[in-house]
């Protein structure tokens, strides 16, 4: 089974003895059972509630049984259609669904599968009838409230979405291809979730209305609500707000169709990319299959167990021939596949990676796995589990997906059970009998991109025909929104200092509600600190950490963590670096000695720099073919300029990175990594003064050594003149369009009400200039600000993608709306208070887990911000006024002292851009920032 937000495992164990073994005794874990109660409304509504009281935010979820394999032929992408359809407004509520819970805070979006269409808001706790009424009229009061006229838009929407995610990314046309090998005609699963422009087109008023009155039930649906709540006050508000919606008609399910091929197909395709990449496919079970725990061990075990993965051993660690591998088993309600993912790296041999891949794992049928690794398998599958249970948005979805599935929001506990009984006999079994010969090769090579489907416009009937109908009765209750009290009382938590003998600083937050623990060692030197020509070897180094200790080979390191279920995460960004670990409880110890290893005593041996510079030489040839990616190295090097420490290229260049070595490597780390520079952050299961004792024997003997000055960057010396600078993709689906300019400090005081500003300006989906692009005019699926405030001014980028044919008309309407904040519209008392409160509300939801913790607190180590720096938020945001940020937007939003980048198709986009007012300053670049070698006429 497949869920989103938490590991794909078994649901189903097999049952059976393979090859006359019987099975070893089932290993024990420690996921625990959560209280769940569940129950049905006369209308068929299942319910779920869950209560959990450690920070004041609910999360409602509302799944509906029903995604793209229930469609149509001619009518593919309508459940991703209706799910944008249902947040323009209902009946009691007939306007934007996010402008009354994006003001409290909240976390809003809905997603579409093959399988299930949901949406969910993680919202205040005392914001949760107000979501629930909300969820209840768009159930129950769609249709009155639909037009044509916001159909239109939201298909023009579902469309960029479709040019951003499929036909302007690398690889991006692939999936297609492969549906339509895999997948026999009228097969559920031969169409992408997002549909084809043509039916997107086609698609009509009534069409989608029909859709609505057949799917979107209380009987087709789950609702599942966890948090901060009182059950009994919750049951109450969903009786009146879902209670009187009436049952949905019958509904006929497609059935199981697992897909048989006759023998070996090998498909090709070439697109805009540097690193040729092999898909290999078997069809094999449905979620339920009693084979697909097994299958889920032997994915792990051959392509998921990071660099303790068969396919990384020998294409990656023996041989350097591979720039990525892995292997997943995704499953689905009607079928699923065993994939194995295979990237070469620049004019890498693919035909010699498949072969020595297929060798792997035909020895895999011979020999099956060890038992250790079935259990490393086990382990971190069960770790998975546990860390996604931390959030409550993350309980409801998972208690919802497992009652659609199983019919059991608590079937995590047993599934787990079952997985825990597969034994190597079992994978073995099914490694012979799936890994047939028969399976699908979908190779992807540079070349010119894949042919995208006409856009054809077809005629749309008339909305005359439809008569709008509701399908709930009004009651008292149901048209009138409910009120929202004063934010719920919240105080961030508070972390207790130790000082380890070395001098060691070590913040701790305990936290008790499931056996985990997180350690973060935060350093305050990132990428900024590589010296000139070395870009790149910050990041390098803090990912070489695990390469190799005097103890521990790379893939011991790998072995010993995955043993446990233990995470380790290296992090370096610009100014900043971090190693991260994260275990449950009950190896602390065991996790500890590792982690420690890792931190003091690297050894960086050549053959692991070797092959991390290769996978780095790799990395940015692949970054090049990504408009997005482009876009977003090359506009710090425009603002800034490239000798900046903040314009260089973070991830280095080919040049920089060939000349780091292993001596420029350990050089850094024995500079950069000491206990004076340091803080370790801990959250989690832990008694600090107990804690403390333990670290201090891990890390008490860790030589302190003078910490390195911290880089605080002067002013940008050449930056780019400001105008429009196109970086050109031939055939780009979309333009990729970045505008901006320097910014602020971190420590500046401005800091809360430019945040404030921001998310006016393009920081919420209700800002300015995404209503304006997206819901308006349907130019772009999103445009979105920034500010990124530094030790030294940072900078501030407004971004997103936009249609090809509007790109002129895109740039123009993102000046005109930062030109008018200081003329015709300036901001509103109305706006402001929106973002404060957006603001306030939602504090508490950026402390929900162990990780979001560690977060917050890193900044503050990072950035050597006050203690009381979380505690005095709320304070700091309280005290921004509408004059303030009406100033600041004169200071920082002019946009005559803006740059703005473009990557997009240039014979498309370059006579419209001769109009732009500026149109002389239009500046044709290569993706380094230099001249292009001709600007065409």
């Amino acid at each position: 089974m497949r869920l989103a937000a938490v590991s794909s495992l078994a649901l189903l164990v097999l049952t059976h003895p393979a090859f006359g073994q019987q099975p070893a005794p089932a290993r024990t874990h420690a996921v625990p059972s959560l209280d769940v109660e569940k129950y049905t409304l006369p209308n068929g509504l299942t319910v779920l509630l869950h209560e959990d009281h450690k920070t004041p935010v609910a999360a409602v979820h509302v799944l509906y049984k029903v995604g793209s394999k229930d469609e149509k032929k001619g009518r593919t992408g309508f459940a991703h259609l209706f799910e944008h359809m249902m947040f323009q407004g209902s009946k009691h509520h007939d306007k934007d669904y996010f402008e009354p819970l994006e003001k409290l805070g909240a976390e809003i979006n809905g997603n579409t599968t093959e399988d299930r269409t949901v949406y969910f808001e993680s919202v205040p706790s005392n914001a949760t009838e107000l979501s629930l009424w909300l969820e209840a009229d768009r159930m129950g009061f769609l249709i009155p409230a639909m037009t044509q006229e916001k159909l239109d838009n939201q298909r023009d929407v579902v469309k960029n979405e479709r040019r951003q995610s499929v036909e302007n990314v690398p690889y991006g046309m692939a999936d297609e291809a492969l549906r339509r090998a895999l997948y026999p005609e009228g097969h559920p699963y031969r169409h992408e979730v997002i549909g084809s422009m043509a039916d997107l087109s086609a698609a009509s008023l009534d069409d989608v209305s029909a859709f609505f009155r057949t799917y979107y039930a209380p009987d087709d649906a789950i609702l599942c609500v966890a948090g901060d709540i009182d059950k009994a006050q919750v049951k109450g508000w969903i009786e009146k707000a879902f209670g009187p919606i009436p049952k949905g008609p019958a509904i006929e399910r497609p059935k199981v169709w697992v897909p048989k091929l006759e023998g070996p197909v090998k498909i090709s395709q070439t697109d805009r990319v540097s690193l040729p990449r092999a898909q290999l496919v078997w069809p094999t079970v449905q979620s339920f299959h009693p084979d697909e725990p097994a299958l889920d061990v032997l994915a792990s075990v051959l392509g998921g167990l990071d660099k303790e993965n068969r396919l990384y051993r020998t294409l990656m660690h023996d041989r350097q021939l591979a720039a990525h591998v892995s292997a997943q088993h995704p499953t689905m309600k009607l079928s699923g596949t065993f994939e194995v993912d295979l990237l070469a790296p620049p004019g890498g041999d693919l035909d010699a990676i498949v072969k020595i891949a297929l060798a792997e794992i035909d020895r895999l049928k011979r020999e099956g796995p060890t038992a250790d690794e079935v259990a490393k398998s086990q382990n971190g599958r069960e770790s998975g589990l546990i860390l996604g249970l931390q959030s409550v948005l993350t309980k409801a979805e998972t208690f919802s997906s497992y009652e659609a599935i199983g019919g059991d929001p608590l079937a995590y506990r047993g599934e787990l059970d079952r997985l825990f009984a597969v034994t190597p006999a079992d994978v073995k079994r099914v490694a012979n009998q799936y890994l047939t010969d028969a399976f699908i090769r979908l190779d992807v090579v540079p070349g010119p991109p894949p042919t995208r489907p006409a856009e054809v416009e077809v005629a749309r009937p008339a909305p005359s025909p439809f008569e709008p109908t509701q399908q709930a009765a009004d009651t008292e209750t149901s048209a009138k929104i409910p009120a929202v009290g004063p934010p719920p009382a919240f105080t961030p938590p508070s972390f207790v200092r130790r000082t380890l003998s070395n001098g060691l600083t070590v913040w701790i937050v305990p936290r008790r509600e499931l056996p985990i623990v997180s350690f973060r060692l935060v350093l305050p030197t990132g990428e900024t600190s590589a010296p000139d020509g070395k870009e790149g070897l910050s990041s390098l180094a803090v990912g070489l950490l695990d390469a190799g200790t005097s103890k521990r080979t790379s893939l011991q390191i790998a072995g010993e963590l995955s043993e446990m279920g233990a995470e380790l995460g290296l992090t370096c960004s610009l100014e900043w670096s971090a190693a991260t670990l994260t275990t449950l409880l009950r190896h602390l110890d065991r996790a500890l000695d590792v982690y420690a290893d890792v931190v003091r005593n690297s050894t960086f041996p050549q053959d692991e720099v070797d092959r991390r510079k290769i996978l780095r030489l790799a990395s940015l040839e692949s970054r090049r073919d990504s408009a997005d990616e482009v876009a977003e190295d090359l506009f710090r090097t425009l603002v800034f300029g490239r000798k900046h420490p903040y314009g260089r290229p973070q991830l280095g260049t080919k040049a920089t990175v060939e000349s780091i070595t292993r001596e420029d490597v350990a050089a850094y780390h024995k500079a950069h990594f000491t206990p004076s520079a340091a803080t370790l952050i801990v959250v989690g299961d832990v008694e600090p003064d107990a804690i403390a004792k333990t670290l201090e024997a891990r890390f008490g003997e860790w030589k302190a050594t003078p910490a390195p000055g911290k880089v605080v960057p002067g002013a940008p010396q050449d930056p780019a003149e400001k105008g429009v600078y196109v970086v050109d993709k031939p055939g780009a689906a979309q333009s990729v369009l970045a505008v901006g300019r320097l910014g602020i400090e971190r420590k500046s005081p401005e800091v809360p009400a430019l945040s404030l500003l921001n998310a006016i300006v393009g920081g919420q989906f209700s800002s300015r200039l995404n209503m304006n692009l997206r819901e308006e005019k349907g130019y772009s699926y999103g445009i979105g600000s920034e500010f990124r405030p530094l030790r030294a001014p940072g900078w501030f980028e407004i971004q997103g993608s936009v249609q090809t044919d509007v790109t002129r008309q895109s740039v123009a309407e993102v000046h005109r709306e930062l030109s008018i904040l200081q003329g015709p519209k300036p901001l509103t008392d109305d706006e402001v208070e929106f973002a404060r409160r957006r603001s306030i509300y939602g504090f508490p939801g950026r402390f929900e887990t162990t990780f979001d913790v560690a977060d917050q607190l890193s900044i503050i180590s990072a950035y050597e911000l006050p203690d009381d720096y979380l505690a005095n938020t709320i304070r700091r945001i309280e005290a921004v006024d509408r004059e303030t940020l009406q100033k600041l937007a004169g200071v920082y939003l002019k946009p005559e002292t803006m740059t703005t980048l473009i990557v997009g198709d240039r014979a498309a986009i370059e006579p419209e851009l001769k109009k732009l007012p500026d149109g002389a300053a239009v500046h044709y670049v290569d993706e380094d920032g230099k001249p292009a070698l001709a600007e065409k006429k």
